[in-house]
């Protein structure tokens, strides 16, 4: 370690309340919400049929037409992000070398199938189901020829690397909220370990296309409550009946604090500290005493060198085991400050981003410490049994606080846990 101090100079967000960190704060704060019906495709097959949906989202506007050719919706959603944090944070440039990181976490299983579906028919034996030889025959004209590259996992770990040139270390992470989270405290690592100067780093997912969808509708972590509409996501409260989806992407622009005052960088915040754990339970669940999480947190303080949270960007699924295992974990890591900590979370408005919602918590985290608010959790009305902290209920909070927690959870029991301070 060189003891740098990492700061946050650019935030881009791309979500269904706005394109943009002030569009999507600005809705957050002013209690709007994203969620509604799904309206891509004809959801009546699901159990869940809400979502957050991003309709309008031309990726034109940041990509080259082969560029799009080659990319998912959630890969587009993450170039448009980091080109919105590069101009965020004043950073201009096409070429910033070798001493700029990449590091990015998503979701993304497959690439878009929907030119593919209709040729399929083309296929179909005399028995009504495929034959292979005529696969074999025909795969050239329905598979398009660069459906491997466009689903390649990391692929927009190229098209923004390529893009602004960056030619320092880089990862990609698969997974849920942890991913984004992750690569976000991989990149301060790097930067406090002199391997860059400059990291462009956060998660993003199009989780409501039907792909998605169907795989996380059949694992019981979504609300079944359609009929409630705009008010199905309660996370911590009493109705708690799980997540529903959104799409975007939250990229950050993390700087070494020396670099940052330097060139005049507005600091949205520090990101001070960086922790991670397993509940090592059967997925898709969590260990009811939080465990991994509370490791995470634990570990995240102490490499802050701090010993209380003013608030917490929680991650707040809305299912019963996942609400009170959080709050079990925050009691464990934090103690008695605990129920000092203003609790919120914001999948009630943006939906759960998934691949990006880690990503999305940092990002937020950063905007309270530099606003001095801290966003409402919607829809939350009756705290539910074991859920007893300090939710941010009805509107949002001045409170101006001095350090952050955000935190992440994945499928698998995987949590991560950064710890933000103010930049002062």
């Amino acid at each position: 370690m060189t003891g740098r101090r990492v700061v946050i100079t650019g935030i881009g967000l791309v979500t269904a309340l706005g394109e943009g960190a002030r569009e999507t704060w600005d809705a957050l704060v002013a209690g709007r919400t994203a969620i509604g019906p799904l309206r891509a495709y004809d959801p009546s097959p699901l159990r869940t049929r809400l979502g957050a949906e991003i309709p309008d989202f031309d990726p034109s506007r940041f990509l080259s037409p082969r560029s799009m050719r080659t990319s998912t919706r959630g890969d587009q959603y993450g170039v448009a992000a980091a080109t919105l944090a590069m101009r965020d944070a004043g950073l201009e440039e096409r070429d910033l070398g070798h001493r700029t990181a990449l590091y990015l976490g998503g979701n993304k299983d497959i690439c878009q199938r929907d030119d593919s579906i209709a040729d399929m028919e083309a296929i179909r034996g005399a028995d009504g189901g495929p034959d292979m030889r005529k696969l074999g025959e025909l795969a050239r004209s329905i598979v398009p020829p660069l459906a491997y590259v466009e689903g390649l996992q990391n692929g927009g770990t190229y098209h923004i690397s390529s893009l602004f040139g960056l030619r320092g270390p880089n990862a990609f992470y698969a997974g849920a909220a942890d991913s984004g989270a992750t690569a976000i405290g991989r990149a301060m690592r790097a930067i406090r370990r002199g391997e860059a100067d400059l990291a462009v780093a956060g998660g993003y997912d199009d989780a409501t296309n039907w792909w998605a969808m169907s795989k996380l509708d059949g694992l019981g972590v979504l609300s079944p409550r359609n009929e409630l509409d705009v008010k199905a996501f309660r996370p911590f409260d009493r109705e708690h009946s799980g997540s529903v989806i959104g799409d975007g992407a939250a990229i950050l622009i993390l700087e070494d604090r020396d670099r940052a005052v330097g060139r005049g960088a507005h600091i949205y915040a520090e990101l001070a500290g960086y922790g991670m754990g397993n509940d090592c339970v059967r997925p898709p669940a969590s260990a009811p005493d939080g465990r991994g999480l509370a490791r995470a947190i634990s570990a995240s303080m102490s490499d802050a060198a701090v010993v209380q949270a003013d608030c917490v960007f929680s991650h707040g699924c809305a299912t019963a085991l996942g609400d009170t295992s959080e709050v079990r974990a925050l009691q464990t890591a934090l103690g008695d400050g605990a129920a000092r900590a203003a609790v919120t979370s914001v999948k009630p408005q943006t939906g759960h981003l998934v691949g990006g919602a880690g990503a999305l918590n940092a990002a937020l985290a950063a905007l309270a410490l530099d606003s001095g608010v801290v966003p409402a959790t919607a829809n939350h009305e009756t705290p539910a049994p074991g859920c007893d902290l300090d939710i941010v209920a009805g509107a949002a909070r001045p409170s101006r606080p001095r350090t952050a927690l955000a935190l992440a959870r994945g499928l698998e029991g995987q949590a991560v846990a950064l710890a933000l301070t103010h930049s002062n």
